[in-house]
């Protein structure tokens, strides 16, 4: 007895079989839904984190004395 898989089935096994990033997806779905508006948004808050991650380092003195 073989049963039918609908389209949704379909597109979870041809996803499962690709391999994306997680900024791949982020991309992706930027631009399929049309949402350039937050590519600064996110720009700024990834700028951000590297600047919290590198406050913990031995670069921490040379970002105090950027502000």
């Amino acid at each position: 007895m073989s049963r039918q898989t609908t389209e949704f089935e379909r597109a979870a096994q041809a996803g499962a079989t690709r391999s994306t990033s997680t900024l791949g997806e982020l991309w992706a779905f930027l631009a399929n839904n049309k949402r350039w508006w937050m590519i600064p948004i996110v720009t700024v808050l990834l700028l951000f984190g590297v600047l919290v991650f590198l406050s913990g380092t031995a670069a921490a003195p040379f970002i105090y004395t950027l502000f």
